[in-house]
């Protein structure tokens, strides 16, 4: 749950930061010796739909959008991912081409570790094998719940379940609570999360603002009231 609010946050995130916490020592000191670390400006590409994966990404630090685009061009963001998550490793473990593009939402230090280095550490590693089976099932059903809250919610519920999520994923390091956290998305970028046009976004967004819901500031978006938010998303 996301602290008292009720909000179950581990049924819309993928959870793979925890596939190289608590470690063995050996399996920590391959891991550290095969990343190599990237930077990625904001807007960069991780990768791209339709192509072959060489290798995962892990990300250090930043975040990073998974997103599809349908033959008119629209884009539809399926994923936030945010620090200490793995990117690429279910399409490299089922030798297919990615099922989506990543970019970096903002500026991002990214370690990537070669195909070659990810097959032999799950050789090597029986813990990371289990883990990895594991999060794939879950990433399978937290894909699913995006899928129906997308087709059974109204786009109110769905920008306030959004604005959850999101608010998780902004979260500082060193949250305390009752701290507020700024969620730093373009108007765009959240209506290619929620599923809507930019227009209709940012008429829900100064009603969520008159009740007293939220608060902007620029881009900026910050949660007044979480718990009504919640009521909204009517989960």
């Amino acid at each position: 749950m996301s602290e008292s609010i009720g909000f179950p946050i581990d049924n819309f995130h993928f959870k793979s930061n925890s596939i190289f916490e608590g470690l063995p020592k050996e399996d920590e000191a391959f891991i550290k010796s095969s990343l190599v670390k990237q930077e990625y400006k904001k807007g960069a590409m991780l990768f791209l739909e339709g192509s072959y994966p060489s290798g995962i990404f892990y990300i250090i630090e930043g975040k990073v959008k998974k997103f599809k685009v349908d033959k008119d061009g629209r884009e539809q963001i399926i994923y936030v991912c945010n620090s200490g998550e793995l990117l690429g490793y279910p399409s490299l473990l089922s030798e297919e081409t990615f099922s989506d593009s990543a970019t970096a939402l903002e500026k991002t230090t990214v370690g990537f570790m070669p195909k070659k280095a990810f097959l032999d550490l799950l050789d090597k590693s029986t813990v990371i094998s289990k883990r990895l089976i594991k999060n794939l099932s879950h990433e399978f059903a937290v894909l699913e719940n995006s899928i129906l809250s997308i087709s059974h919610k109204t786009v109110r519920e769905r920008l306030a379940l959004s604005l959850l999520i999101l608010r998780d994923k902004y979260k500082a390091k060193d949250y305390k609570t009752n701290d507020n956290i700024e969620i730093n998305l373009s108007r765009e970028d959240l209506a290619n999360i929620v599923g809507t046009a930019v227009e209709t976004l940012v008429r829900l967004l100064r009603e969520l603002k008159d009740e007293k819901m939220i608060m902007t500031d620029g881009r900026k978006i910050i949660i007044l009231d979480p718990k009504k938010l919640l009521e909204i998303a009517n989960l």
